[in-house]
């Protein structure tokens, strides 16, 4: 009979996270994007939160949402409502004009209208006939 005797295999796992200072957890924003010829439309399900729960940045072509579910202190049965930090960074095909970004809200949905910069519009080229 043979004894095989392994260690632990998540032990070097828990000592790296013992050494890690405590950083807030993030949850991942889903997002549905769609491509117009001169923006991107961005939704995302934001249920119970304003405008002020939000951060939204755009630099050149990335935009970051960030926000955070508040959660209350109350004893539930069933708990499936997201709550916590979230964060998500998205990099667009073309630049975007951050100046001209138009953000709402409506019944839990954020819609982003990012228009995209001139220079990544398509240009119609005339042919002249001789």
């Amino acid at each position: 009979m043979t004894l095989y005797i392994q260690s632990y295999p998540y032990r070097r796992m828990i000592r790296r996270w013992a050494q890690q200072p405590e950083q807030p957890e993030y949850r991942s924003l889903g997002v549905n994007i769609r491509e117009e010829d001169d923006a991107y439309l961005l939704s995302a399900l934001v249920p119970g939160l304003k405008a002020e729960d939000l951060n939204i940045q755009v630099i050149e072509n990335v935009v970051s949402i960030e926000g955070e579910y508040r959660a209350d202190e109350a004893e539930y049965l069933l708990n499936e409502l997201p709550r916590g930090n979230f964060r998500r960074a998205l990099r667009l095909p073309a630049e975007i004009q951050a100046d001209k970004v138009e953000a709402k809200i409506a019944d839990g949905v954020l819609t982003l209208n990012l228009p995209k910069a001139e220079s990544a519009k398509p240009k119609r080229i005339s042919i002249s006939v001789n």
